[in-house]
């Protein structure tokens, strides 16, 4: 299972459907409110989310569908990165609710050598999230550093730093 591409496996249009998805629970949110310092109690007061929000229950924090997603994509998309550069777009489309589970996939808008180092490129994509049921939640444009082959080849290959195993 490959983890990662190298630019020249990268072509404008492809789409890559990120898997597993993930059911997002109220202990995931909540922690990762914590974490965060994200105290607003949309997303930790039942109470308040219940009675005071069009919602009627807890949303989940949005930065937590977007982290997921990038997390989702990067064995697909990043996992070779020399550098991720720029997250140009973040939209958080429709809300997100405990139970909800979450799906990926990410386009290839653009595929650019470098112009002043010819062993990585800029490789722009978009990563579209959505529930269970199809609906988007989450959009987010972003620009990574990616190497060719030949830097690969020169930097360990697929599995650089890997040991080798002895008795």
């Amino acid at each position: 299972m490959q983890f990662g591409r190298y630019l020249e496996d990268f072509e404008v249009g492809a789409i890559y459907k990120h898997w597993p998805g993930k059911t997002v629970t109220e202990y995931d949110d909540h922690l990762f409110c914590l974490l965060t310092m994200n105290h607003h109690p949309l997303h930790i007061n039942s109470h308040f989310a219940d009675e005071t929000t069009d919602f009627g229950r807890n949303v989940v924090v949005g930065n937590y569908i977007y982290s997921l997603l990038l997390g989702m994509s990067v064995q697909d998309v990043s996992g070779k990165a020399i550098a991720n550069l720029e997250i140009e777009s973040l939209r958080h489309v429709k809300p997100t609710f405990h139970g909800d589970t979450i799906y990926g996939e990410t386009q290839v808008l653009d595929v650019t050598p470098s112009k002043s180092k010819a062993d990585r490129g800029v490789v722009y994509v978009e990563t579209r999230g959505y529930k269970q049921d199809g609906q988007v939640v989450c959009i987010f444009r972003r620009k990574v550093l990616v190497p060719t082959r030949s830097y690969g080849d020169t930097h360990g290959g697929d599995q650089p730093a890997r040991p080798v195993p002895h008795a």
